[in-house]
This record gives structure tokens, sequence and C-alpha cells, in this order.
């Protein structure tokens, strides 16, 4: 499938699902299950510090950074004349780097406008607020502004499925974007289970992420 065709299937794929999420409330049913009303608690609580926090919080995040940075050095090494093999791969170095700067930068200024407040302010589940979503008007007398919408979290994690496009072949193509898709849906579902979350945020994070993914191929090959 070529890139274009890939692209108008992907935004189709992601405004489907955004509206699949918005209309119904598969997001409630899900995350039912990792609450526990009786407690009142979530399946897990994020402690700064903990094993789980450095495994899916903290300690990921730096290592995306860590990362980012060594492909804008590899990506600036490839333009020295001694640097043969970089330079075959000079482009799609670009690609990652600039998915790398892009897809987070991208979910952050959605998730400042959006206005989405997260599971663990639901009445329901234990917070001060009504159940909105993205399409929902903010109800009168709620002042604070929300940004859980989409997982800003996991878009480090899914922007690295722009890996797929770094190396040649065929099977090492589809390792590093399932193992990217892993990465990222790994530290998306941290945050449902802490309640920070709901699965439509990690979802549309995951799509979106491929979209943007794509149009920098486009524009990059």
């Amino acid at each position: 499938m070529r890139a274009n065709r890939q692209i108008i299937a992907t935004l189709f794929c992601l405004v489907s699902l955004f509206f699949l999420f918005e209309f119904t409330n598969i997001d409630i049913f899900v995350q039912n299950y990792f609450y526990d009303a009786t407690t009142q608690k979530w399946l897990l609580s994020h402690q700064r510090g903990s094993w789980l926090d450095i495994l899916f919080y903290t300690g990921i995040k730096k290592a995306i950074i860590v990362f980012g940075v060594l492909i804008l050095f590899l990506y600036l090494y490839s333009f020295k004349n001694s640097a043969k093999i970089l330079k075959e791969y000079q482009r799609r170095l670009l690609i990652v780097l600039l998915s790398l700067i892009i897809i987070p930068i991208f979910v952050g200024l959605l998730k400042a406008y959006s206005n989405v407040p997260c599971p663990c302010d639901f009445t329901y589940f234990g917070g001060d607020y009504p159940y909105i979503r993205v399409v929902d008007s903010m109800p009168q007398g709620i002042f604070k502004k929300f940004k859980c919408f989409p997982a800003g979290h996991a878009s480090g994690g899914f922007a690295l499925m722009s890996l797929f496009f770094l190396f040649k072949e065929r099977k090492n193509r589809f390792i590093a974007l399932s193992s990217a898709i892993i990465i990222g849906s790994s530290m998306g579902v941290y945050k449902m289970l802490i309640g920070h979350h709901y699965l439509s945020h990690t979802i549309i994070t995951m799509i979106l992420a491929w979209f943007l993914i794509l149009v920098i191929y486009k524009i990059v090959k």
C-alpha cells in the first residue's frame, strides 16, 4: 500500500475509533476492571522511585530521551564524509528523529486544548467531577483545566514506531514496529492502572502517532 493510501486509511481509522469511544461507554467498561469501588483504590498506585515508576514512567521516559539524543547524534554524524554507511540511513534517521520530537509535542498541544478529565477525576471513580468527553461541553462552575486526552506519556513510546522506516529488511521492520507498540502500550496501560487514562486515550495516541509518522515519511522520503 502506498504512503498516500496508508495515510488516508490511518486517518479514517483514527476518526472512526474516536467517535466509537466518544459515543459509547467502552472506556468506563474497561476502566471498571482497574478500580475497586469498595476500597476506592486503583489496581496500582503511582509511587515515585518505585520499580514500577522506573520501568513504566520516569525510567522509560528518560530512556526514550537518551535514545532520541543518540538518533540526533547519528543523524548529524551521517553528514561526515567518513560516515559512508550512515549516509545510506540519513533520511531514515531523520524520520525517526522528527517523529520523536513532533509526536510528543503535537499530543501535548492536544492535551492542553482538549480539556478532558482523567478517570481519577470522575465521581464514579472517587473523583470530584462528572464524566466529560472531548465532544461534551464543560459544565458550568468547573474552572479547572484538565489535560488527560490524548495520552501524552505513551506518545514517546508510540513515536518509536517510526523505527519501522529505519530498517530495510521486512523482518527487522516488523520487529521494530512490534517492539514500539509493546513499549507504548505498556506505558499507556500503566497509566490506566493508576487511573490517569482511559483506553481510548492510549489507542487514539497510538493511531495518531502512526498517522504523523506516515506524514513525516511522506515529506522526508
